[in-house]
């Protein structure tokens, strides 16, 4: 029954932006990391993101990460500087330790930006957390 099923809480997984030079395009973009900071691989990572900002949206994207080992981070995507001014979701599932995990991250509208920045876990580089 409903009692049964236990929801596992995510702990030590984050999401973040980072503002990073691209080399191809000669200009600094927006990218998306998941963040493992756990002692423990997750696995079979699997990141959907949309954008929303009033009756706007942006497509929905699909990312199959794999696995992402301990104490290490990945890639996600590019955020394009036009929809950094949209409330910006990213639900993020994993396994790790025979559980399945869901966690919905936000990046509120206009949120990502120099100002907010902070010391990111693992990375250690300045970047803008999910919340």
């Amino acid at each position: 029954m409903k009692k049964d099923i236990e929801i596992p809480l995510v702990k030590d997984v984050h999401l973040a932006a980072v503002h990073e030079w691209n080399e191809e395009f000669l200009e600094k973009n927006w990218n998306t990391y998941i963040i493992n900071n756990r002692d423990t691989p997750i696995e079979t990572v699997i990141a959907v993101s949309t954008g929303y900002k009033g009756d706007q949206k942006t497509s929905t994207m699909r990312h199959g990460l794999g696995d992402i080992p301990a104490k290490s981070s990945k890639r996600i995507e590019v955020l394009q500087e036009e929809i950094l001014a949209f409330t910006n979701e990213f639900f993020v599932t994993y396994f790790a330790d025979n559980k399945l995990y869901e966690k919905r991250f936000v990046f509120e509208k206009n949120s990502i930006k120099e100002d907010n920045f902070i010391t990111l876990p693992v990375m250690e580089l300045d970047g803008v957390m999910a919340r």
